[in-house]
């Protein structure tokens, strides 16, 4: 499998296609609202499926009947690129509307104590702890590394790709982990968050930070599944405290997983291997079934200002129907909260370019959320009122759809990996979230 770097020229996308997406994602959205929540009971726990999974299908299964389908509302492969462009800017807004959760939270966020921060060891070393053992079981060898030392988002295609190479053992680990997140992680996360929310087992702020993976999609749906079993208050601070364990996972991610989880990752590999391997399925190593033919596009997809602004305010706007159908919120009493959350996406956007992009975007919107809504900057509290009439579990559902009517260009990679990958892919994914939430259980209070 290779892996290759380009930048989407969406430009050349006619308005006509763009807007089929917009309509697409709008049509989605309001069916999986109506649809609901169900709750599916299994043993001790139960099974959540919240309307973000019914968007997230929906989408999927559009982008899948393509050659099926009429041209008006055809997904073609640009169109699942323009998508998956809208979804990177979509998250911008869901973090703006954490952030502003997140600053009037504070200082209930500062009483818990070292729990935030010793709850992040979890999420770096929880991949390996579940994971690297399932791989060396299951017959893979080297790719274990790249699968099971982190989440295997961008920033580890990069760690990797630089240190071993793309088509590299490791290489190809990393990018299998990139793919099954992309495709099945957000709903599987949610899935088990939901589950294991459900047990009564955790507190909901330690099952919060446990959300805090380092994937807006994967947090957003994590933390959606968390909430929904909670009353409203505590629906609120279960937001703010997995906003702020993504936001420091996100900031220190990079480096932990370079300085520490990698070499981590090598030396448990070392360790085991020559017990596990012993004793496991014969050796495979199966993501490389994929074939040289397979190719992934993961570098950004960046829209023009215009185009960025259009995908911000159609979020927006696809919120707030979503939030009218399933929590009786008015439109127009919701727009005023909206317009602050488009600002404060505006405002930590230009922050972000104008330091030249060193610092992520994602931390400069929290930022901005933040300092808007503490508790003594004036008019916190209107504003915190404001930006309260839109559920944040509304804006999961718009996001969730752009990213099903993305998925389609990745289902054919995602077919050729090979289940023991993917089983140590969902392994590491799990791993990240529960040694994060057992951590943060047993030092917070």
């Amino acid at each position: 499998m290779s892996i290759s770097a380009v930048l989407l020229d969406t430009g050349s996308l006619d308005v006509g296609s763009r807007s089929r997406v917009l309509a697409l994602a709008l049509l989605i959205v309001v069916a999986a609202e109506s649809i609901g929540s169900f709750t599916v009971q299994a043993g001790p726990g139960q099974i959540v499926l919240l309307p973000l999974l019914w968007a997230l299908l929906l989408g999927c299964a559009v982008g899948l009947a393509k050659d099926h389908l009429p041209r008006v509302v055809k997904m073609d492969a640009r169109s699942q690129w323009y998508a998956s462009a809208v979804l990177q800017s979509a998250l911008l807004l869901f973090i703006a509307k954490l952030g502003l959760l997140v600053g009037a939270s504070l200082p209930k966020i500062f009483t818990s104590g070292y729990a935030l921060l010793l709850q992040e060891l979890g999420h770096f070393f929880g991949t390996m702890v579940f994971g690297l053992p399932v791989a060396l079981l299951l017959g893979i060898r080297r790719e274990a590394v790249g699968a099971t030392f982190s989440v295997g988002r961008e920033p580890s295609l990069a760690i990797i790709g630089e240190k071993y190479g793309m088509d590299s053992p490791e290489g190809r680990g990393v990018l299998a982990e990139y793919i099954t997140g992309t495709v099945v992680g957000a709903v599987f996360i949610g899935l088990l968050a939901g589950f294991v929310a459900a047990l009564g087992i955790f507190r909901p702020s330690a099952l919060a930070m446990g959300a805090g993976v380092g994937s807006g999609s994967m947090m957003a749906a994590a933390s959606a599944a968390i909430a929904a079993q909670q009353p409203s208050e505590i629906a609120k601070e279960v937001a703010a405290f997995a906003a702020a364990s993504n936001l420091i996972t996100t900031t220190i991610g990079t480096y932990f997983t370079l300085f520490v989880s990698l070499p981590f990752a090598n030396w448990s590999y070392g360790v085991l291997e020559p017990v596990l391997g012993r004793i496991g399925l014969k050796p495979r190593v199966p993501s490389t079934d994929a074939g040289a033919d397979a190719v992934m596009d993961v570098a950004r997809i960046e829209l023009s200002g215009p185009e960025r602004a259009i995908a911000w305010i159609a979020t927006g706007a696809l919120a707030m129907i979503g939030n009218w159908l399933a929590y009786s919120n008015a439109p127009l009493d919701a727009l005023p909260g909206l317009a602050i959350m488009l600002v404060t996406v505006a405002v930590g956007y230009m922050l972000y370019r104008s330091t030249g992009s060193r610092i992520p975007a994602v931390c400069w919107v929290s930022l901005a959320g933040m300092i808007t809504t503490y508790p003594g900057v004036p008019y916190a509290a209107a504003i915190a009122a404001w930006t309260g009439k839109i559920n944040f579990l509304a804006l999961t559902t718009p996001m969730l759809a752009f990213a099903g009517l993305s998925i389609a260009k990745d289902i054919p990679a995602f077919r050729k990996l090979g289940w023991p990958i993917v089983v140590t892919s969902l392994m590491a994914n799990a791993g990240t979230f529960i040694g994060a939430t057992l951590i943060a259980q047993y030092f917070g209070h």
